[in-house]
């Protein structure tokens, strides 16, 4: 077995065990990305030098029998979105085409403290904007199960690095879906934690009242762990939780949970074969003794609207300080000041970061705030509401992550309204700041994953990998 099939809980064990040096497991694996890489396109950056120069520290402290991380020579591919020191994080966008951090994000120094091994910075939706990513100026990312489609987006190159065997563990962001949509659409797991349990701090902001670091793994197990390395307060985040107590490995004792199906999340337009997939796996859980409870979310119908006022009037405001002034691409020979602004966003910035831009800024012009940004705020609350009413009836719920299986490449370029469509079932979880995971429940006809998404209550991540881990068991059998 490659050490590229293996997962990130196996590499550490054989690191540990000596059967495998952490330098050895590092240049297979970047053979294995600099072979298959031409294909899916999921890398932007590769660390080269760094990982092999991180785990030749980590052979030398095994070989000392000094003590060593929960990461110890797990290589990681990262969103290029997450401020990594001294490597170049573009967003995906010629704005920041040439952008090198001097600091590391607060996840990254988990990671490194923890002695994972940063790999490389994978390819996004630019500045997170999108469901496919194809939004990126570098180029689309392409699905490994089938590279005529798309690997869903923001962090579609996380989800198809990870899908491809090219990294055990990833990470990504998930501001409406970002991390849980490609999850789904590469067939792996993908865990969207509450907000507030990780960090922030080095994240480039799309918007901040939403966007969420998490793990992407091919195992519930996998996932947990690289969670418990970067969860946690931190001072650094003006909006990171105080810290909660940790999720813990065992059994869920499922005759004792209580599952909700909201009637909203299996009505029109979600596809017959992921309707049969999810009723299926629900199935598995009430064979295994889980209650299954039919419930209603019902201002589920108004969080794309809502979703789509709120995240590009924060976007509007965090992507100001790109003026061609402070860092970031700039304008060549403007005319004026306005000019440099305006050539600089112009040229900088792609057609779809524009567009949230142009839709956020209108929200929040005068004479519009009142009747749109604010009348989004109060149906957020109502969101919220809905989750916080369905709680005291059931434990966790449970339903498709994505309302369709992956689309070919350029099918919905064209068609924005289409685009926000496919995160119909997972924005309403970053509006009410709850965590959620998806993993993989079955395949279409076509040989194309598809995704069950479990939602949780807030801080409760430790029953979502359990009952996760319960699901995959069934499925292993």
């Amino acid at each position: 077995m490659s050490i590229g099939s293996r997962t990130g809980i196996e590499i550490r064990q054989l690191i540990l065990d000596k059967k495998a040096s952490a330098q050895e497991v590092v240049s297979e694996l970047l053979k294995h990305i600099k072979s298959a890489d031409h294909k899916i396109k999921a890398y932007l950056t590769l660390c080269e030098e760094q990982a092999l120069k991180q785990a030749k520290l980590i052979d030398e402290k095994i070989a000392a029998k000094q003590p060593v991380g929960a990461l110890a020579g797990i290589p990681i591919a990262i969103k290029d979105n997450i401020c990594t020191e001294g490597v170049r994080t573009t967003c995906a966008s010629k704005i920041l085409g040439n952008f090198i951090p001097p600091y590391d994000a607060t996840v990254i120094k988990k990671i490194k403290a923890a002695d994972g091994i940063i790999i490389g910075k994978t390819n996004l939706d630019e500045f997170a904007m999108g469901s496919s990513c194809e939004n990126s100026a570098f180029g689309p990312t392409y699905n490994p199960h089938n590279t005529a489609y798309v690997p869903g987006g923001s962090s579609g190159g996380s989800a198809a690095a990870v899908a491809a065997s090219m990294a055990p563990l990833a990470l990504g962001s998930d501001t409406g879906g970002s991390i849980r949509q490609p999850a789904a659409l590469c067939g792996v797991v993908g865990l969207k934690p509450t907000y507030g349990s990780v960090s922030r701090y080095g994240l480039v902001a799309f918007a901040s009242s939403l966007d969420q670091i998490g793990p992407i793994a091919r195992t519930t197990a996998d996932a947990e762990l690289l969670y418990s390395v970067i969860n946690g307060h931190d001072p650094l985040d003006s909006t990171s939780a105080q810290s909660k107590d940790k999720p813990t490995g065992g059994p869920v004792d499922l005759k004792n949970l209580r599952i909700g199906l909201p009637k909203e999340f299996f009505a029109e337009g979600i596809q017959p074969e992921i309707k049969e997939s999810v009723l299926a796996a629900i199935e598995a859980f009430r064979k295994m003794g889980a209650q299954i409870k039919d419930i209603s979310l019902p201002h589920t119908k108004y969080g794309i609207a809502t979703y789509y006022l709120i995240a590009p009037s924060e976007a509007s405001s965090n992507l100001a300080r790109y003026d061609g002034i402070h860092y970031g691409y700039r304008a060549k020979e403007p005319a004026n000041l306005m000019d440099l602004y305006a050539r600089s966003r112009d040229e900088g910035f792609g057609p779809e970061v524009k567009r949230r831009i142009m839709l956020g800024t209108f929200a929040l012009s005068s004479g519009y705030y009142d009747a749109y940004y604010l009348q989004a705020l109060k149906v957020r609350q109502l969101i919220k509401q809905d989750f916080d009413n369905a709680w005291k009836d059931v434990d966790v719920i449970i339903g498709p992550t994505s309302p369709i299986p992956a689309f070919k490449v350029g099918a919905k370029i064209d068609d924005p309204l289409q685009m926000y469509l496919c995160d119909i079932f997972t924005v309403t979880a970053n509006l009410a700041g709850i965590p959620g995971i998806s993993l993989p429940c079955g395949i279409t006809r076509d040989k194309l994953p598809i995704g069950l998404q479990i939602l949780g209550k807030e801080f409760d991540e430790a029953t979502l990998f359990k009952v996760a881990s319960a699901f995959e068991e069934t499925r292993d059998k």
